[in-house]
């Protein structure tokens, strides 16, 4: 049996928690910044924790 491939774009995207939870970064934050309010920046900053739906589709694709 073949070694499992790990999706490549998933592992870029996201990131797994000692706890198991995966993470995200949020929309919007990659370029215009100039013309949003600097509470929304902060705010879009910060790592997001994945919808349970979506996880297991990542985990899937992280080959976990």
């Amino acid at each position: 049996m073949p070694k499992m491939k790990t999706n490549r774009t998933a592992k870029k995207r996201f990131r797994v928690t000692g706890s198991g939870k995966i993470m995200r970064q949020r929309a919007f934050r990659h370029h215009k910044m100039e013309h949003k309010a600097s509470t929304r920046a902060r705010r879009l900053a910060n790592d997001h924790v994945l919808a349970p739906g979506d996880a297991a589709q990542v985990k899937k694709m992280l080959g976990l």
